[in-house]
């Protein structure tokens, strides 16, 4: 009997503990829902935010419109009550208007009379003519690239219905080669793609470039093969007077000059061509050195619009309407769930369009999108191809690097194989910083045998902040990397995260929204699938990638759990913008993790390998 009361006890107290232990969990459950609700009402007051930013921004631009118009307006009215007080002023003191005055006054006296026509006879010397003055503007003009090439068109029209659209901000800045400055004479989308990539000059004639380049003397003229404008006529043909004058205007001054066919016939250019001293083309059946088109990421991207995309496929006639600006394509870029694109579209065109995160099809799948993006990067972006460029002409293609540094702490002995793989899986590392166990060193050359390693023994008890800390003023590179030895990186995670920093304007760049692996209970969890490509005030520590210099500045926390949210709270404080990338690539691994499960959806019961490795 006292058997089976003390069996009843112990069993009274298990089931006593694991009530204890099922109200922790749902206490840390709602808990974690809590939390995942504020942020989820954070982050919908913050797009409300925005949203009210872009319109208040677009009122603004209205209202400046106007008032330059109202500017122009009254210096118009000035100009003209000048140009009457000056006419005036002339009849007053014209000669026969003096005579007259004279006669006048002196009719009744002879003496006054000769003593005015005297006066009259001699010359007066007439005001001179008002001349137009330039309107000054409301504000300092921005010479920054792009600042005046911002889209208008703010409606598209579907099967009758109308839809307002928040339109793509084009970047205002900066470019990749501040120290080149290049004259270019080329239509709308050839100068969308050059205008980042040095100081660029436009807008110079036949008639005035005397006067404009000389403002800027350029380092180098390109001149495409444009087709409308005032240099149209100067370089099809006979070359017209015009362009002799400005290739002898660069002759004298070393500047050097290039011809760019990028359409149309040849034979058509060959004669002005034949002018410059180097000659390129987009045309494969052309015997020039080739330079294609390719994407330029500050503006070919997938930053999302304000207003997110409309839940419709569209045909490439529907996207882009015939009447759009450059500007406005690159909004209608971002706008569909996908695009339906016949055969024959030119590459060029799928390229922008995958590269701005638009899935190419009649579907709308993340994955492919996702792909092709990383696809149409690979085929070469416009720096690249103006790197080619210089390389051929003579001069300095200079410019910043996305050279990687990765930090890798190892705490566990057990992990240094896995985490020395991951490491080996990535393209673009110049050097691994390994702090660890002795072994460490000698298998990680063994391992990365084209990458430099510099070795750390960890002092013991030494936390993982702390270890990030003795590693980060070993970096050399202009990127460092964290990376955690627990989790699975896949092998285009570091080339896919270093790519946000040639069109975001963060310091710090990582993931959001990523997957995550749980061992017990073998889930598959998705964490913030609504926080790619957008700047939010954390993301996971795992997949750090900063600046050097904002890393060392800021440090790390002295801790094992935790560095990574005292770091975010750093940035918070100091100002500095952190940039969520896409959900690919990486997976979070962990036995269990309470605040995952709560604040993550389960995908399935599996591998999530599967899903965020592609």
């Amino acid at each position: 009997m006292s058997t089976e009361l003390e069996s009843t006890r112990r069993a009274l107290r298990e089931a006593v503990s694991q009530a204890e232990r099922a109200a922790e969990l749902a206490r840390l459950l709602d808990a974690a829902q809590a939390r995942l609700a504020a942020a989820e009402q954070r982050a919908e007051e913050a797009k409300a935010l925005a949203e009210q930013l872009s319109e208040a921004e677009e009122r603004l631009a209205a209202e400046q419109a106007a008032a330059d118009q109202l500017r122009k307006e009254l210096a118009e009215q000035r100009f003209q009550a000048e140009v009457a007080n000056w006419k005036l002023s002339s009849i007053k003191v014209a000669r026969w208007n003096r005579l007259g005055d004279a006669i006048k006054s002196g009719k009744s006296n002879p003496v006054r009379l000769a003593r005015g026509l005297k006066g009259a006879a001699k010359p007066v010397k007439r005001p001179s003519a008002p001349k137009r003055r330039p309107v000054a503007a409301g504000k300092p003009k921005d010479e920054r690239p792009g600042a005046a090439f911002q889209a208008t068109s703010t409606t598209r029209t579907l099967g009758g219905a109308s839809f307002k659209l928040k339109p793509f901000r084009v970047p205002t800045g900066p470019n990749t080669r501040p120290h080149l400055t290049a004259a270019v004479i080329a239509d709308p989308h050839a100068e969308a793609l050059l205008r980042y990539e040095w100081r660029q000059t436009t807008g110079f004639t036949p008639r005035d470039f005397a006067r404009v380049l000389p403002l800027e003397v350029p380092h180098l003229l390109v001149v495409e093969s444009v087709t409308q404008g005032p240099w149209a006529e100067e370089i099809t043909g006979e070359p017209g007077e015009g362009l002799k004058a400005l290739l002898a205007w660069c002759a004298e001054r070393g500047i050097r000059t290039v011809f760019w066919h990028t359409g149309g016939d040849v034979a058509a250019y060959a004669a002005a061509a034949d002018l410059f001293e180097h000659r390129f083309t987009t045309d494969l059946t052309v015997a020039w050195p080739r330079l294609q088109f390719g994407v330029q990421p500050r503006v070919h991207n997938p930053l999302p619009l304000a207003g997110g995309r409309i839940d419709r496929v569209l045909t490439l006639d529907q996207l882009l309407p015939g009447h759009l600006a450059y500007p406005d394509v690159l909004t209608s870029y971002r706008w569909p769930a996908a695009a339906d694109c016949p055969p024959g579209t030119p590459q060029w065109r799928l390229a922008e369009i995958a590269a701005c995160g638009t899935p190419i099809g009649t579907e709308d799948d993340s994955r492919r999108a996702h792909v092709a993006l990383r696809r149409a990067y690979s085929m070469g972006t416009m720096s690249e191809r103006i790197d080619e460029l210089l390389d051929a002409v003579g001069l300095p293609s200079a410019r910043p690097t996305l050279n990687t540094s990765v930090l890798l702490p190892i705490l566990d002995p057990f992990l240094m194989e896995h985490a020395l793989a991951q490491v080996a899986r990535q393209s673009g590392v110049d050097q691994l910083i390994v702090i660890g166990p002795p072994e460490a060193e000698l298998r990680a050359r063994d391992v990365l045998p084209d990458v430099e390693v510099i070795y750390r023994r960890p002092q013991p008890a030494m936390t993982e902040g702390a270890m990030l800390n003795a590693g980060i003023d070993l970096c050399e590179a202009d990127l460092v990397a964290v990376m955690d030895p627990r989790d699975v990186y896949g092998p285009h995670y570091l080339s896919d995260l270093r790519r946000a920093f040639l069109f975001c304007t963060a310091d710090i760049v990582g993931k959001a929204a990523f997957y995550a692996h749980l061992r017990k209970p073998q889930a598959t969890l998705l964490k913030q699938p609504d926080a790619e490509y957008s700047y939010l005030p954390e993301i996971t520590g795992g997949t750090l990638l900063a600046r050097r210099n904002t890393l060392r500045e800021l440090g790390f926390a002295d801790l094992t759990e935790g560095w990574d949210e005292v770091l975010m709270r750093q940035c918070r404080t100091d100002g500095i913008k952190v940039f969520s990338a896409d959900r690919f690539g990486y997976v979070r691994v962990r036995d269990e993790d309470r605040w995952l499960l709560g604040a993550a959806h389960l995908v399935e019961y599996g591998s999530a390998e599967p899903h965020a490795l592609i």
